[in-house]
Protein backbone atom coordinates (compact mmCIF):
# COMPACT_ATOMS: atom_id res chain seq x y z
CA UNK A 1 0.00 0.00 0.00
CA UNK A 2 2.73 2.45 1.11
CA UNK A 3 4.27 1.55 -2.37
CA UNK A 4 1.12 2.80 -4.11
CA UNK A 5 0.49 5.65 -1.98
CA UNK A 6 4.41 6.52 -2.99
CA UNK A 7 3.80 5.85 -6.66
CA UNK A 8 0.48 7.95 -6.66
CA UNK A 9 2.50 11.11 -5.30
CA UNK A 10 5.25 10.40 -6.97
CA UNK A 11 2.90 10.56 -10.29
CA UNK A 12 0.81 13.89 -9.29
CA UNK A 13 3.89 15.96 -9.11
CA UNK A 14 5.05 15.57 -12.42
CA UNK A 15 4.97 18.01 -14.97
CA UNK A 16 5.17 17.85 -18.57
CA UNK A 17 8.25 14.79 -17.57
CA UNK A 18 9.60 17.06 -15.95
CA UNK A 19 11.56 16.10 -12.51
CA UNK A 20 9.49 16.10 -9.39
CA UNK A 21 9.39 19.91 -7.94
CA UNK A 22 8.03 21.46 -5.31
CA UNK A 23 8.26 25.15 -5.24
CA UNK A 24 8.58 26.71 -2.53
CA UNK A 25 9.17 30.49 -1.42
CA UNK A 26 10.43 31.39 1.96
CA UNK A 27 11.47 35.09 2.70
CA UNK A 28 14.60 36.62 4.40
CA UNK A 29 16.96 34.81 6.35
CA UNK A 30 14.44 31.50 6.33
CA UNK A 31 14.49 31.27 2.87
CA UNK A 32 18.69 30.66 3.16
CA UNK A 33 19.05 28.68 6.24
CA UNK A 34 15.12 26.33 4.98
CA UNK A 35 17.49 24.19 2.71
CA UNK A 36 19.97 23.03 4.89
CA UNK A 37 16.14 20.59 5.52
CA UNK A 38 15.85 19.92 2.75
CA UNK A 39 17.89 16.38 2.39
CA UNK A 40 15.88 15.02 4.83
CA UNK A 41 12.58 15.80 3.54
CA UNK A 42 13.85 14.38 0.01
CA UNK A 43 15.49 11.29 1.46
CA UNK A 44 12.32 10.31 3.10
CA UNK A 45 10.45 10.95 -0.80
CA UNK A 46 12.44 9.41 -3.27
CA UNK A 47 11.85 10.46 -6.70
CA UNK A 48 10.46 14.40 -4.87
CA UNK A 49 12.50 17.22 -5.05
CA UNK A 50 12.30 20.50 -3.12
CA UNK A 51 12.88 23.99 -4.79
CA UNK A 52 13.36 26.90 -2.04
CA UNK A 53 13.23 30.48 -3.71
CA UNK A 54 14.51 33.28 -0.91
CA UNK A 55 12.89 36.61 -0.98
CA UNK A 56 13.48 39.65 0.81
CA UNK A 57 10.59 40.55 3.74
CA UNK A 58 10.56 44.09 1.81
CA UNK A 59 10.13 42.48 -1.71
CA UNK A 60 8.05 39.89 -0.47
CA UNK A 61 4.01 41.21 -0.06
CA UNK A 62 4.39 42.40 -3.56
CA UNK A 63 5.54 39.46 -5.03
CA UNK A 64 2.81 37.26 -4.05
CA UNK A 65 0.20 39.34 -5.15
CA UNK A 66 1.68 39.70 -8.24
CA UNK A 67 2.57 36.19 -8.32
CA UNK A 68 -1.34 35.60 -7.51
CA UNK A 69 -2.74 37.86 -10.51
CA UNK A 70 0.44 36.16 -12.94
CA UNK A 71 -0.90 32.69 -12.36
CA UNK A 72 2.86 32.47 -10.91
CA UNK A 73 2.53 31.12 -7.61
CA UNK A 74 4.53 28.27 -6.11
CA UNK A 75 3.53 25.20 -4.09
CA UNK A 76 4.09 26.78 -0.72
CA UNK A 77 4.54 30.12 0.57
CA UNK A 78 5.98 31.48 3.71
CA UNK A 79 3.57 34.33 5.16
CA UNK A 80 3.54 36.93 8.01
CA UNK A 81 0.53 36.10 10.01
CA UNK A 82 -0.82 39.60 9.12
CA UNK A 83 -0.98 38.77 5.22
CA UNK A 84 -2.81 35.48 5.70
CA UNK A 85 -6.36 37.37 5.78
CA UNK A 86 -5.61 38.89 2.51
CA UNK A 87 -4.18 36.15 0.55
CA UNK A 88 -7.22 33.84 2.05
CA UNK A 89 -9.35 36.75 0.70
CA UNK A 90 -8.02 36.08 -2.65
CA UNK A 91 -8.93 32.72 -2.80
CA UNK A 92 -5.61 31.83 -2.79
CA UNK A 93 -4.69 29.10 0.01
CA UNK A 94 -5.95 25.67 0.66
CA UNK A 95 -7.23 25.16 3.83
CA UNK A 96 -5.47 23.14 6.69
CA UNK A 97 -8.22 21.20 6.41
CA UNK A 98 -7.13 19.60 3.75
CA UNK A 99 -4.45 18.08 5.59
CA UNK A 100 -6.67 15.75 6.41
CA UNK A 101 -6.42 14.30 3.12
CA UNK A 102 -3.08 13.52 4.04
CA UNK A 103 -3.74 12.19 7.32
CA UNK A 104 -6.28 10.09 5.94
CA UNK A 105 -3.34 8.82 3.47
CA UNK A 106 -0.69 8.17 6.18
CA UNK A 107 -3.29 5.65 8.11
CA UNK A 108 -3.96 3.96 5.30
CA UNK A 109 -0.23 3.16 4.39
CA UNK A 110 0.41 2.71 8.35
CA UNK A 111 2.75 5.84 8.64
CA UNK A 112 1.67 6.20 12.39
CA UNK A 113 4.65 9.04 12.68
CA UNK A 114 3.02 11.40 9.54
CA UNK A 115 -0.55 10.60 10.49
CA UNK A 116 -0.33 12.53 13.69
CA UNK A 117 1.80 15.30 12.29
CA UNK A 118 -1.00 15.36 9.65
CA UNK A 119 -3.19 15.17 12.65
CA UNK A 120 -2.00 17.92 14.80
CA UNK A 121 -1.67 20.03 11.99
CA UNK A 122 -5.42 19.86 11.38
CA UNK A 123 -6.68 19.70 15.06
CA UNK A 124 -4.16 22.51 16.28
CA UNK A 125 -2.78 20.17 19.10
CA UNK A 126 0.86 20.65 20.22
CA UNK A 127 0.09 24.16 19.14
CA UNK A 128 0.07 28.08 20.99
CA UNK A 129 -3.98 28.73 21.01
CA UNK A 130 -3.36 32.22 20.59
CA UNK A 131 -0.81 31.49 17.57
CA UNK A 132 -3.33 29.43 15.87
CA UNK A 133 -6.22 31.90 16.44
CA UNK A 134 -3.93 34.32 14.02
CA UNK A 135 -4.35 32.09 11.64
CA UNK A 136 -8.09 31.21 10.87
CA UNK A 137 -10.35 33.61 8.95
CA UNK A 138 -13.84 33.41 9.71
CA UNK A 139 -13.22 30.08 11.77
CA UNK A 140 -11.28 28.43 9.14
CA UNK A 141 -7.27 27.58 9.04
CA UNK A 142 -5.21 28.43 6.32
CA UNK A 143 -1.70 28.76 7.61
CA UNK A 144 0.67 26.16 10.01
CA UNK A 145 2.41 28.24 12.37
CA UNK A 146 6.37 27.53 11.54
CA UNK A 147 7.79 29.77 14.42
CA UNK A 148 6.50 32.09 16.54
CA UNK A 149 6.90 35.29 17.83
CA UNK A 150 5.62 37.84 20.54
CA UNK A 151 6.21 41.27 22.16
CA UNK A 152 7.84 41.11 25.37
CA UNK A 153 9.99 44.00 27.39
CA UNK A 154 13.62 43.84 26.95
CA UNK A 155 15.12 45.99 29.48
CA UNK A 156 18.53 46.49 31.03
CA UNK A 157 18.80 45.08 34.41
CA UNK A 158 21.74 46.40 35.64
CA UNK A 159 20.47 49.84 35.32
CA UNK A 160 17.25 49.16 36.76
CA UNK A 161 18.53 47.53 40.14
CA UNK A 162 20.62 50.53 40.27
CA UNK A 163 17.31 52.93 40.28
CA UNK A 164 16.24 50.67 43.14
CA UNK A 165 14.16 47.90 41.36
CA UNK A 166 15.32 44.48 41.73
CA UNK A 167 13.17 42.70 40.01
CA UNK A 168 10.89 43.54 36.80
CA UNK A 169 7.48 44.99 38.05
CA UNK A 170 4.37 42.89 36.94
CA UNK A 171 2.16 46.07 36.61
CA UNK A 172 2.39 48.94 34.61
CA UNK A 173 2.06 51.08 37.75
CA UNK A 174 4.95 49.49 39.29
CA UNK A 175 6.93 49.82 35.55
CA UNK A 176 5.97 53.56 35.06
CA UNK A 177 7.55 54.07 38.73
CA UNK A 178 10.41 52.52 37.72
CA UNK A 179 10.11 54.44 34.44
CA UNK A 180 10.29 57.59 36.62
CA UNK A 181 13.48 56.47 38.36
CA UNK A 182 15.33 55.80 34.86
CA UNK A 183 14.39 58.69 33.06
CA UNK A 184 16.59 62.11 33.20
CA UNK A 185 14.93 65.04 32.09
CA UNK A 186 15.71 65.02 28.12
CA UNK A 187 18.71 63.35 28.50
CA UNK A 188 18.12 59.94 29.54
CA UNK A 189 14.90 58.36 28.52
CA UNK A 190 12.96 55.09 30.12
CA UNK A 191 11.90 53.45 27.40
CA UNK A 192 12.14 53.63 23.70
CA UNK A 193 8.68 53.55 21.53
CA UNK A 194 9.11 54.08 18.01
CA UNK A 195 6.36 55.90 16.57
CA UNK A 196 6.68 54.39 13.39
CA UNK A 197 5.05 51.43 15.03
CA UNK A 198 1.72 50.56 15.47
CA UNK A 199 2.28 47.48 17.98
CA UNK A 200 2.59 49.68 21.25
CA UNK A 201 -0.74 51.19 21.09
CA UNK A 202 -2.60 48.52 19.88
CA UNK A 203 -1.19 46.12 22.32
CA UNK A 204 -1.92 48.61 25.23
CA UNK A 205 -5.59 48.52 23.71
CA UNK A 206 -5.75 44.82 23.64
CA UNK A 207 -5.04 44.95 27.06
CA UNK A 208 -7.30 47.58 28.04
CA UNK A 209 -10.18 44.59 25.96
CA UNK A 210 -10.58 47.25 23.04
CA UNK A 211 -11.76 45.63 20.26
CA UNK A 212 -10.08 47.37 17.96
CA UNK A 213 -13.55 47.08 15.58
CA UNK A 214 -17.21 46.38 15.61
CA UNK A 215 -20.02 44.88 14.31
CA UNK A 216 -18.90 41.91 12.83
CA UNK A 217 -15.14 43.79 11.84
CA UNK A 218 -17.55 46.48 9.77
CA UNK A 219 -16.59 49.87 11.46
CA UNK A 220 -13.88 50.95 13.29
CA UNK A 221 -13.94 50.82 17.28
CA UNK A 222 -11.20 53.52 18.01
CA UNK A 223 -13.86 55.94 20.24
CA UNK A 224 -14.37 53.13 22.19
CA UNK A 225 -13.31 53.92 25.91
CA UNK A 226 -10.99 50.71 25.92
CA UNK A 227 -8.76 52.16 23.17
CA UNK A 228 -8.88 55.87 24.13
CA UNK A 229 -7.71 54.61 27.76
CA UNK A 230 -5.20 53.06 26.31
CA UNK A 231 -3.99 55.67 24.04
CA UNK A 232 -4.04 58.52 26.65
CA UNK A 233 -1.41 56.06 28.16
CA UNK A 234 0.65 55.72 25.43
CA UNK A 235 0.87 59.34 24.93
CA UNK A 236 1.41 60.31 28.84
CA UNK A 237 4.73 57.92 28.43
CA UNK A 238 5.65 60.76 25.91
CA UNK A 239 4.35 63.75 27.90
CA UNK A 240 5.74 62.84 31.22
CA UNK A 241 9.53 62.22 28.96
CA UNK A 242 9.70 58.80 30.08
CA UNK A 243 10.03 58.24 25.94
CA UNK A 244 11.84 60.46 23.49
CA UNK A 245 9.57 61.74 20.58
CA UNK A 246 12.12 61.61 18.22
CA UNK A 247 11.45 57.80 18.80
CA UNK A 248 13.61 55.93 16.37
CA UNK A 249 14.54 59.34 14.07
CA UNK A 250 17.18 59.92 16.78
CA UNK A 251 18.41 56.92 17.49
CA UNK A 252 21.10 56.28 15.22
CA UNK A 253 21.71 52.74 16.91
CA UNK A 254 19.29 51.50 18.62
CA UNK A 255 21.91 48.91 19.94
CA UNK A 256 24.46 51.44 20.47
CA UNK A 257 22.01 53.90 22.57
CA UNK A 258 20.54 50.70 24.96
CA UNK A 259 23.95 49.99 26.08
CA UNK A 260 24.95 53.87 26.50
CA UNK A 261 21.52 53.64 28.67
CA UNK A 262 19.89 56.63 26.42
CA UNK A 263 16.90 53.83 27.09
CA UNK A 264 16.55 51.06 29.34
CA UNK A 265 13.47 49.42 28.00
CA UNK A 266 12.12 48.32 24.54
CA UNK A 267 9.00 46.04 23.49
CA UNK A 268 10.23 44.13 21.18
CA UNK A 269 10.61 40.29 19.47
CA UNK A 270 12.85 37.10 19.60
CA UNK A 271 15.01 38.43 16.75
CA UNK A 272 16.59 41.05 19.18
CA UNK A 273 17.57 37.77 21.33
CA UNK A 274 20.29 36.92 18.98
CA UNK A 275 21.12 40.69 17.88
CA UNK A 276 21.50 41.90 21.08
CA UNK A 277 23.43 38.38 21.96
CA UNK A 278 25.61 39.28 18.99
CA UNK A 279 26.11 43.16 19.17
CA UNK A 280 26.13 43.81 22.88
CA UNK A 281 29.00 41.21 24.18
CA UNK A 282 29.78 43.37 26.80
CA UNK A 283 26.52 43.30 28.61
CA UNK A 284 25.80 39.53 28.41
CA UNK A 285 24.57 40.20 32.22
CA UNK A 286 23.24 43.38 31.97
CA UNK A 287 20.14 42.50 30.11
CA UNK A 288 17.18 40.58 30.64
CA UNK A 289 13.74 40.13 29.50
CA UNK A 290 10.54 40.17 30.88
CA UNK A 291 6.54 39.23 29.58
CA UNK A 292 4.51 42.44 29.70
CA UNK A 293 2.88 43.75 32.58
CA UNK A 294 -0.89 44.23 33.25
CA UNK A 295 -3.02 47.07 33.75
CA UNK A 296 -5.00 45.37 36.01
CA UNK A 297 -5.30 41.31 37.11
CA UNK A 298 -3.03 38.46 36.90
CA UNK A 299 -0.55 39.13 34.41
CA UNK A 300 1.08 38.89 31.81
CA UNK A 301 -0.66 41.05 30.04
CA UNK A 302 -1.78 40.15 26.72
CA UNK A 303 0.67 40.78 23.88
CA UNK A 304 0.25 40.27 19.65
CA UNK A 305 0.57 36.62 18.50
CA UNK A 306 2.96 36.67 15.65
CA UNK A 307 5.07 35.17 13.86
CA UNK A 308 5.67 33.33 10.02
CA UNK A 309 3.00 30.62 8.80
CA UNK A 310 3.66 27.63 5.92
CA UNK A 311 0.44 28.15 3.49
CA UNK A 312 -0.26 25.79 0.52
CA UNK A 313 -1.12 27.56 -2.74
CA UNK A 314 -5.10 26.30 -3.67
CA UNK A 315 -4.12 25.88 -7.32
CA UNK A 316 -1.06 24.14 -6.67
CA UNK A 317 -0.53 20.88 -8.48
CA UNK A 318 1.50 19.01 -5.75
CA UNK A 319 -1.04 19.73 -3.37
CA UNK A 320 -0.33 16.29 -1.14
CA UNK A 321 3.41 16.57 -1.51
CA UNK A 322 3.17 20.22 -0.17
CA UNK A 323 0.87 19.15 2.73
CA UNK A 324 3.95 16.30 3.73
CA UNK A 325 6.39 19.50 3.54
CA UNK A 326 4.64 21.19 5.65
CA UNK A 327 4.00 18.41 7.76
CA UNK A 328 7.69 17.92 7.98
CA UNK A 329 8.81 21.39 8.83
CA UNK A 330 6.47 21.63 11.75
CA UNK A 331 7.87 17.87 12.94
CA UNK A 332 9.33 19.03 16.85
CA UNK A 333 12.69 17.84 15.54
CA UNK A 334 12.82 20.00 12.52
CA UNK A 335 11.35 22.61 14.35
CA UNK A 336 14.28 22.44 17.03
CA UNK A 337 17.13 22.00 13.75
CA UNK A 338 15.23 25.47 12.48
CA UNK A 339 15.69 26.97 15.99
CA UNK A 340 18.94 26.06 16.17
CA UNK A 341 19.92 27.46 12.76
CA UNK A 342 17.65 31.03 12.86
CA UNK A 343 17.28 31.23 16.48
CA UNK A 344 13.60 31.75 15.14
CA UNK A 345 11.22 30.28 18.18
CA UNK A 346 9.48 27.00 17.88
CA UNK A 347 5.55 26.75 16.65
CA UNK A 348 5.51 23.61 19.00
CA UNK A 349 5.22 23.71 23.03
CA UNK A 350 6.43 20.05 22.80
CA UNK A 351 9.51 21.35 20.76
CA UNK A 352 9.97 24.15 23.85
CA UNK A 353 10.03 21.50 26.30
CA UNK A 354 12.49 19.59 24.63
CA UNK A 355 15.18 22.07 24.38
CA UNK A 356 14.40 23.69 27.83
CA UNK A 357 13.69 26.84 26.65
CA UNK A 358 10.47 27.25 28.43
CA UNK A 359 12.65 27.51 30.98
CA UNK A 360 16.00 29.30 29.76
CA UNK A 361 16.89 32.50 30.88
CA UNK A 362 15.29 35.14 28.36
CA UNK A 363 13.40 32.72 26.13
CA UNK A 364 11.40 31.64 29.30
CA UNK A 365 9.86 35.15 29.26
CA UNK A 366 8.24 34.48 25.62
CA UNK A 367 7.43 30.92 26.90
CA UNK A 368 5.12 32.42 29.58
CA UNK A 369 3.94 35.34 26.93
CA UNK A 370 3.01 33.31 24.52
CA UNK A 371 0.05 31.85 26.45
CA UNK A 372 -1.28 34.99 26.99
CA UNK A 373 -1.33 36.34 22.82
CA UNK A 374 -4.25 37.93 20.73
CA UNK A 375 -4.04 38.43 17.04
CA UNK A 376 -5.24 41.70 15.35
CA UNK A 377 -8.79 41.38 13.32
CA UNK A 378 -8.05 38.71 10.63
CA UNK A 379 -9.69 40.90 8.12
CA UNK A 380 -7.43 41.68 4.56
CA UNK A 381 -7.68 46.06 5.10
CA UNK A 382 -5.65 45.27 8.34
CA UNK A 383 -2.21 46.39 6.77
CA UNK A 384 -3.73 49.79 6.06
CA UNK A 385 -5.45 50.12 9.13
CA UNK A 386 -2.37 49.78 11.06
CA UNK A 387 -0.92 52.11 9.28
CA UNK A 388 -3.58 54.42 10.35
CA UNK A 389 -3.65 53.85 13.66
CA UNK A 390 0.50 54.70 13.38
CA UNK A 391 -0.26 58.24 11.76
CA UNK A 392 -2.84 59.05 14.09
CA UNK A 393 -1.21 57.83 17.30
CA UNK A 394 2.06 59.79 15.81
CA UNK A 395 0.07 63.35 15.65
CA UNK A 396 -1.91 62.62 19.23
CA UNK A 397 2.00 62.04 20.52
CA UNK A 398 2.86 65.17 18.80
CA UNK A 399 0.38 67.33 19.82
CA UNK A 400 -0.93 68.39 16.43
CA UNK A 401 -4.42 67.08 16.87
CA UNK A 402 -6.84 66.43 20.40
CA UNK A 403 -7.26 63.04 21.66
CA UNK A 404 -10.84 62.75 20.19
CA UNK A 405 -10.24 64.22 17.32
CA UNK A 406 -7.60 62.18 16.29
CA UNK A 407 -9.94 58.64 17.39
CA UNK A 408 -12.84 60.32 15.11
CA UNK A 409 -10.79 60.88 12.22
CA UNK A 410 -9.54 56.88 12.97
CA UNK A 411 -13.15 55.72 12.73
CA UNK A 412 -14.08 57.67 10.35
CA UNK A 413 -10.94 56.68 7.78
CA UNK A 414 -11.53 53.02 9.13
CA UNK A 415 -14.83 52.86 8.19
CA UNK A 416 -14.28 54.12 4.32
CA UNK A 417 -11.72 51.40 4.55
CA UNK A 418 -14.43 48.18 5.66
CA UNK A 419 -16.84 49.43 3.32
CA UNK A 420 -16.33 47.08 0.67
CA UNK A 421 -16.27 44.42 3.49
CA UNK A 422 -19.78 45.83 4.47
CA UNK A 423 -20.77 45.36 0.93
CA UNK A 424 -19.93 41.97 0.55
CA UNK A 425 -21.45 41.04 4.27
CA UNK A 426 -24.92 42.55 2.90
CA UNK A 427 -24.89 41.00 0.19
CA UNK A 428 -24.25 37.41 1.62
CA UNK A 429 -26.85 38.10 3.83
CA UNK A 430 -29.67 39.04 1.52
CA UNK A 431 -28.74 35.75 -0.47
CA UNK A 432 -29.48 34.08 2.46
CA UNK A 433 -25.79 33.08 3.00
CA UNK A 434 -25.03 34.71 6.58
CA UNK A 435 -25.10 30.90 7.68
CA UNK A 436 -21.88 30.40 5.09
CA UNK A 437 -18.29 31.29 5.30
CA UNK A 438 -17.64 34.60 4.41
CA UNK A 439 -14.07 33.49 4.74
CA UNK A 440 -12.75 37.63 5.00
CA UNK A 441 -13.32 37.71 1.21
CA UNK A 442 -13.80 41.49 1.13
CA UNK A 443 -10.30 42.24 -0.59
CA UNK A 444 -9.48 46.01 0.19
CA UNK A 445 -11.75 48.50 -2.10
CA UNK A 446 -9.71 48.91 -5.63
CA UNK A 447 -7.68 45.84 -5.60
CA UNK A 448 -7.99 45.04 -9.01
CA UNK A 449 -6.18 41.64 -8.61
CA UNK A 450 -9.39 40.56 -6.03
CA UNK A 451 -11.91 41.87 -9.04
CA UNK A 452 -9.99 39.91 -11.74
CA UNK A 453 -9.86 36.38 -9.62
CA UNK A 454 -12.29 35.87 -6.88
CA UNK A 455 -11.32 32.66 -4.66
CA UNK A 456 -13.83 29.98 -4.87
CA UNK A 457 -17.43 30.44 -2.95
CA UNK A 458 -17.14 28.86 0.39
CA UNK A 459 -12.27 30.71 1.60
CA UNK A 460 -2.17 35.67 10.02
CA UNK A 461 4.29 41.42 13.53
CA UNK A 462 8.08 43.89 14.02
CA UNK A 463 10.28 43.57 11.72
CA UNK A 464 8.05 42.71 9.15
CA UNK A 465 7.43 39.40 10.19
CA UNK A 466 4.20 39.60 12.18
Amino acid sequence: MAGIVAAGVIAGCRRGGDADVLEFWAMGREGEVVQRLVPEFERRHPGARVRVQQIPWSAAHEKLLTAYVGGAMPDVVQVGNTWLAELAALGALAPVEDALAVRDDALAARDDARASVAADLAAGSDEFPGVVAATAIDGERFGVPWYVDTRVLFYRRDLLRAAGVDAPPATWDGWVAAMERLARGGERYAVLLPMTEWEPPVIFAMQRGATLLRDGDRFGDFRSPAFRAALDFYRSLFQRGLAPRAGAARSANVYQDFASGWFSILISGPWNLGEMTRRLPALADAWATAPLPTFAGEGPGVSLAGGASLAVVRTSPHAELAWRWIAFLAEPAQQLAFWRLTGDLPARPSAWREAGLADAPRTAAFWRQLARVQAPPTVPEWERIAAKITEHAEDVVRGAVALDDALTALDRDVDAMLEKRRWMLDRAAARGAAAAPVRGRTAAAGDASARARPGPAGDPVGGGRS
